[in-house]
């Protein structure tokens, strides 16, 4: 009889032990990335990370950089941080602290104006014409900076400003806005028009002297849950099979 109820007993300790191993074989990597990522992320980088890993999961939190900046650093539940933005980076890298911070990837300015462009928008000098309705992303927000640079840069910046009747959240919001004909024209990424975004809007393109190019870095975040995991997904991101899923998003390389 004691040997039967050791027996039972080992028996139920395996059990209890198999059953633990299996949960801690379960991570999940929280990747906080700028809106501007959220298709080429969900639709390829996040998918194609996991499926070589077994048991990980990788959850996105997409923003505009300066609302992501500040999550981490009054949350800390970012493992990785993926910027549109050296200046929100060098914020987090300066609190709480970043490891392994690298740029991985570019992106230009467009015009994008309803499919129809019923202002008949064909440079960035037109931004500045009377009545036009321009929606830009929020002064903070990395596009809507980039945007008003654009237009500084050619000559137009208080004109156009002029003629700003909303300032949106993040570049998404814009293209948004655009698409549903509640305004004449906006400043994106030329990554938010690219056949994989999957956008319908026209768009005019900003020549080289006046466009302005975006720097993206990624880096992982101090006191990241799983720090290994998390510099694997830089160094993927970085990598050949990343920066095609990217270039076919129509983000360009650094």
């Amino acid at each position: 009889m004691r040997r039967s109820l050791g027996s039972l007993l080992a028996v139920l300790l395996l059990a209890g032990c198999s059953s633990g191993s299996s949960d801690d074989d379960e991570t999940e990597l929280t990747v906080f990335a700028a809106s501007s990522l959220t298709t080429a992320f969900t639709e390829r980088i996040g998918p194609a990370f996991e499926a070589g890993r077994d048991g990980v999961t990788v959850t996105f939190n997409f923003a505009a950089s300066d609302t992501l900046a500040e999550q981490i650093q009054s949350e800390g539940t970012a493992d990785v941080f993926a910027s549109a933005s050296a200046t929100w980076m060098d914020a987090v890298q300066d609190d709480p602290g970043v490891t392994g911070r690298v740029d991985f990837a570019t992106n230009r300015l467009v015009i994008v104006a309803p499919a129809d462009n019923p202002a008949g928008i064909a440079s960035i000098e037109d931004l500045a014409d009377d009545g036009v309705q321009l929606v830009l992303a929020a002064e903070g927000v990395p596009v809507g900076d980039y945007a008003r640079e654009a237009l500084d840069k050619a000559g137009i910046a208080d004109e156009a400003e002029s003629n700003v009747v909303s300032n949106e959240e993040d570049n998404a919001s814009v293209v948004a806005k655009i698409a549903a004909g509640e305004g004449d024209a906006g400043i994106v990424y030329e990554s938010d028009i690219s056949a994989a975004a999957g956008n319908d809007v026209a768009a005019v393109e900003i020549p080289d002297d006046e466009n302005v190019v975006a720097i993206y870095p990624v880096a992982v975040i101090a006191g990241a849950t799983d720090e290994e995991l998390a510099s694997e997904f830089v160094t993927y991101l970085t990598g050949p099979d990343g920066q095609a899923a990217l270039e076919e998003y129509g983000f360009m390389p650094v």
